[in-house]
């Protein structure tokens, strides 16, 4: 998969749509983990989610590999 996605003539590389979708995958995500409280047992929430971003990037990134 080297090749770039064309949307409306603009070329953007798929780790940048990849890291789109993680994007929204984050965020009701972390909306459901500040209404359980997980975050309270959190030592640094901006550290966390930023790992927790490039976690799912990689699931993403997994997923669209064994789906093409």
């Amino acid at each position: 998969m080297n090749h770039e996605l064309d949307i409306y003539g603009l070329f953007i590389t798929p780790l940048l749509a990849w890291a789109v979708i993680a994007w929204l995958i984050s965020i009701p995500l972390r909306r459901l983990l500040e209404t359980i409280g997980f975050y309270r047992l959190v030592w640094h929430r901006a550290l966390f989610d930023t790992a927790l971003f490039f976690i799912l990037l990689g699931g993403v990134w997994y997923a669209v590999l064994q789906w093409t």
